[in-house]
């Protein structure tokens, strides 16, 4: 397997890349069914963050990448505040039982996973992330991302190129579960009978190849690591453990 020496030898890299390549922005007004703060309708529209989408260092990743299926993305998201909520992804599910994989590039970051059966909440987790960190999201969960800290969180992803994100639930009950205030998580009010977070630890699992500070995009040279994100039947031991 082929990693590069050190994180921040991959980040320049990446750097290069990004200064090439035209982000997705998502903008204020498009959080507006999912804020917390609804005083933030009224303000004016900015930047929130930014997904580059579809990435590769060389041609020959990137048509590796589509042979197996998968897409690579990293999303940067500068430290702000949505009124009195940190900022965050808007949040969204996946269809069917795809899962996706998070690293921490930059920064720290809060992911939140919510497991639902039509509108019932069976389970809600939060993985706290620190540079170097992965974390998988299992089946079945919605998932969003908060930056809790000060500084700008720069993350990469894993997933499946064969499906699109779903954004309606989110939409709908104005947000995820729990917001993120100053003071913590407080429920989200739109949702009935939650139950209490479960805060779990990282996913840096080496039978997966996921060790802590070592990039995963090297994972591009054995993309059959990652076939739990494309068929996960099978791997139910590694739910298991992701889930305690």
């Amino acid at each position: 397997m082929v990693f590069y020496t050190n994180m921040s030898l991959y980040q320049s890299m990446v750097s290069d890349v990004l200064n090439g390549v035209k982000p997705d922005v998502r903008m204020l007004h498009d959080m507006d069914d999912v804020l917390y703060d609804r005083s933030q309708l009224n303000a004016p529209d900015t930047e929130l963050y930014y997904m580059y989408r579809d990435l590769s260092l060389s041609k020959a990743d990137h048509q590796r990448i589509l042979e197996h299926h998968l897409r690579y993305d990293i999303t940067v998201i500068p430290p702000g505040m949505l009124g009195t909520e940190y900022v965050k992804t808007a949040g969204h599910d996946h269809p069917g039982d795809y899962g996706e994989i998070y690293e921490v590039l930059e920064g720290e970051a809060e992911y939140l996973l919510q497991k639902r059966a039509g509108d019932t909440i069976s389970d809600v987790i939060v993985v706290h992330a620190a540079a170097g960190d992965k974390v998988i999201i299992p089946p079945g969960y919605g998932h969003v991302t908060i930056n809790s800290s000060n500084t700008t969180l720069k993350m990469a992803n894993w997933v499946c190129r064969d499906f699109s994100s779903i954004y309606d639930f989110f939409r709908e009950k104005g947000g995820a579960s729990y917001f993120m205030l100053e003071e913590g998580f407080i429920p989200n009010p739109k949702y009935e009978n939650l139950p209490e977070i479960r805060f779990l630890k990282p996913t840096n699992y080496s039978e997966v190849g996921l060790w802590k500070n070592k990039e995963m995009y090297g994972l591009v040279k054995q993309l059959d690591m990652l076939e739990y994100l494309i068929r996960p039947d099978g791997y139910g031991g590694l739910f298991e453990r992701i889930l305690g």
